[in-house]
């Protein structure tokens, strides 16, 4: 079904977990942390994706897909190492939550590319990942990105920092 291997279907349903526990926490909490139960699923999902696209090699060699899935590990890393200095209004903070986020937009390019280049079955809507109009649809969602994670930083600015003892 749509030239998908069954781990590649496994690698999928990893991915859309880690997709959808993202979104849920930006929608009603308008950030992700790993405190919560719901953050632990996101970053957990997060990393066994990133670890088993690692192993699918459609093109035969290691490529953007590979690079993305390292690219988001470090992200990863690096909000989950500012979560845990972050104090209210400080610059951790920010690392943290925008670096969660920005990890959420990364799943929305392989997502768009695999759905755009697959489907419908036998005349996808993209002939590759240098369609113009993927690039177009890929754009506009980092568009997005770019307004909520500004939105998130001012947020996160106007909160109360703790007094100096």
């Amino acid at each position: 079904m749509f030239g998908i291997t069954p781990f590649g279907m496994v690698h999928t349903a990893i991915s859309l977990v880690s997709l959808f526990s993202g979104l849920y926490l930006l929608a009603k909490y308008r950030e992700i942390a790993w405190a919560g139960r719901t953050g632990k699923v996101y970053v957990l999902f997060t990393i066994a994706t990133c670890v088993t696209g690692l192993f699918i090699f459609r093109h035969g060699t290691f490529g953007p897909p590979h690079a993305l899935s390292i690219l988001t590990l470090v992200a990863l890393l690096v909000a989950w190492l500012a979560e845990r200095r972050a104090q209210p209004g400080s610059f951790a903070r920010i690392v943290a939550v925008v670096g969660y986020t920005t990890t959420v937009f990364f799943h929305f390019i392989p997502a768009f590319t695999e759905t755009a280049t697959r489907v419908p079955e036998g005349a996808p809507l993209a002939t590759g990942p240098e369609d113009p109009n993927l690039k177009a649809a890929i754009g506009a969602v980092f568009v997005v990105f770019l307004i909520f994670g500004a939105w998130q930083v001012l947020r996160i600015r106007r909160e109360r920092r703790p007094a100096l003892a």
